[in-house]
């Protein structure tokens, strides 16, 4: 499911990767970011404050669940998937 929204370039002008064009286009996740958990099943029922309120990098994949490679600096993270590009919380405005 999409909002109809395409994303062509990034903040940097790079193209997006798979991942930033999900959370960009506002693709539902199919794994929790914070706890790889399936949301197929349900919540996990777990939610971290830091997470709500955007100060957390996500740790899983959205896309396929895999636990991402995470680098935190003290401006902002970066986010890595194997399968899915990265993200950062550059083109999120966060951080």
């Amino acid at each position: 499911m999409s909002t109809g929204a395409t994303v062509t370039t990034t903040r940097d002008g790079a193209d997006p990767t798979e991942l930033e064009r999900a959370l960009l286009t506002g693709v539902p996740p199919r794994f929790d970011p914070f706890t790889g958990a399936d949301l197929a099943e349900g919540p996990s029922g777990q939610v971290f404050r830091a997470a709500e309120l955007g100060l957390e990098a996500p740790r899983f994949c959205q896309l396929c669940g895999r636990r991402m490679v995470v680098q935190v600096d003290p401006v902002g993270w970066t986010a890595r998937c194997s399968r899915h590009g990265a993200i950062s919380a550059d083109v999120l405005d966060v951080g």
